[in-house]
């Protein structure tokens, strides 16, 4: 008899089994972990009836589990198909390190297309963010950044032009802005800080994401300062919550 969609694989998941003395559903999470991770991205997760028959637990149990795997980011639900193992979020460990570096670091090839890049006037707000006189010259660069060629995000940058002559000349598709920087004017990213909030995304950013409107998202507003002290860039970006997370680092 062909084994059904949702039927458990016993050769695919740990050999621990639910024991007295624990509570079930954080052996129960343990082990749906561990079969998570052996499917791999894409996966297709037991039904929740197959699991608690398995398991000799209740399926409110098992409910509970799936919920908080999918509120993590370790499986999504797709209507039709089941439970499914989601792919694996990256993890941002250093805002100052660039998202091209980030992205390699993790073996994902990074991108970056241009969504705008214009000269503008900075607003009374923005040269108070940059450290610059008011109506001083800024570029305004929206980059929809990509890994492995799906969108992670949408991020815009503003850059005080007088310090980066000639910045606005460049073409931005798959260069990194730090290594640029870094290159040709010898400026060196030494902090940032940052305000990270979840929100949800308008319809254009939906769009360009490549995800529903419901879709959490992170939202990082920031002032990157060189080792001086001095205003390098602001910028805001958006990041797709289910395939991004953010990593501190805190030291006293």
């Amino acid at each position: 008899m062909p084994r059904s969609r949702h039927e458990i694989d016993l050769t695919t998941l740990s050999a621990q089994q639910l024991a007295a003395g624990r509570p079930k559903g954080h052996q129960l999470r343990e082990i749906l972990e561990d079969l998570a991770q052996t499917k791999g991205p894409g996966g297709l997760m037991p039904s929740e009836r197959v699991i608690a028959e398995h398991f000799a637990v209740s399926r409110t149990t098992v409910r509970q589990e799936i919920e908080r795997m999918v509120s993590d980011g370790l499986l999504f639900r797709r209507h039709g198909h089941g439970t499914l193992v989601a792919e694996r979020r990256a993890a941002h460990l250093d805002l100052l390190t660039s998202f091209t570096k980030d992205m390699q670091a993790r073996g994902m090839v990074p991108g970056s297309v241009p969504l705008s890049v214009a000269t503008e006037p900075a607003s009374p707000r923005l040269a108070g963010r940059l450290q610059v006189p008011p109506e001083a010259p800024v570029l305004r660069l929206v980059r929809l950044r990509t890994a492995d060629g799906v969108p992670m995000a949408v991020e815009r940058t503003d850059l005080p032009v007088v310090r980066f002559p000639g910045i606005e000349d460049l073409d931005w598709t798959d260069r990194s802005l730090f290594e640029t920087l870094r290159e040709r004017w010898s400026v060196h990213p030494a902090t940032s800080d940052a305000h990270i909030a979840s929100v949800l995304p308008d319809a254009e950013q939906a769009d360009r994401l490549a995800i529903g409107a419901d879709q959490p998202c992170l939202l990082i507003d920031g002032v990157t300062r060189d080792t001086t002290g001095a205003v390098i860039e602001w910028s805001r970006s958006l990041f797709r919550g289910d395939r991004y997370e953010v990593l501190a680092h805190v030291r006293r």
